[in-house]
């Protein structure tokens, strides 16, 4: 248990508690609806210090990745094999990503709407970069580091690591996506309830396929498709 808490702390778990800190200061100070949540915000002024401080920010996000590869490496066997995090099934896991991309891209809007008709959810801001030569570049990649850390960490991770301590598998997809939804809290309610419910599907998917490509590329592309068309999607 030690272990897992220590990796939530460096990553998404940290993320949840400054998620709901956050909301807490947004409602607060205003109603949930006046408030905004920028996805990818600017760090510096200077384009080129910008670009630095934005691919080291996505550079050391995704770190904790690869601490869990360490700690569930075995000798002997692959760590991507055994989480299904390789290229053997291309075009079943392509194919699986872009229903996916469907199944949860549609329905994210609907309650994104319906959250900000309700007053519960914050105006999401996909992106407030400046446009330079390597904004839809960065986007991209910060869409890829979402997906990679979250189902890594969320789905390939967690999951076991909480059946081997004691929680029933049903315990621990819930368990893990109450923690998904807790770290987008700062967007408000609806994203909450959206991301629990991808939480559920994807624990579930995962446990009955023992796949993580097709929910990683899944994810990406949702995220890639915020950022770069949000406006016309509907978010800002």
């Amino acid at each position: 248990m030690f272990e897992v808490l220590l990796v939530l702390g460096l990553s998404l778990g940290q993320s949840a508690v400054y998620s709901v800190v956050s909301l807490i200061q947004k409602m607060t100070a205003a109603p949930l609806s006046a408030g905004t949540s920028t996805l990818n915000s600017v760090q510096s002024s200077r384009e080129y210090f910008d670009l630095t401080y934005q691919l080291l920010g996505i550079f050391f996000a995704v770190v904790p990745v690869f601490l869990v590869f360490y700690l569930l490496a075995a000798p002997g066997k692959s760590v991507f094999r055994r989480m299904g995090l390789d290229f053997r099934h291309p075009l079943r896991d392509g194919l699986g990503a872009l229903g996916l991309l469907v199944v949860i891209g549609v329905p994210s809007l609907g309650l994104y709407a319906a959250g900000r008709a309700l007053g519960v959810t914050t105006e999401i801001i996909p992106s407030a970069l400046n446009q330079y030569w390597w904004t839809i570049p960065v986007l991209i990649l910060s869409a890829v580091h979402n997906g990679l850390l979250e189902e890594v960490i969320m789905v390939g991770y967690l999951l076991g690591r909480l059946e081997k301590i004691g929680f029933s598998p049903l315990a621990a997809a819930v368990t893990s996506s109450l923690i998904r939804g807790s770290y987008h809290l700062y967007q408000g309610f609806g994203p909450f309830v959206g991301n629990f419910l991808m939480g559920l599907l994807f624990c579930w998917l995962y446990k009955k396929y023992g796949r993580i490509m097709p929910l990683v590329v899944a994810h990406s592309l949702v995220d890639v498709a915020a950022f770069t068309l949000g406006p016309a999607l509907g978010f800002g």
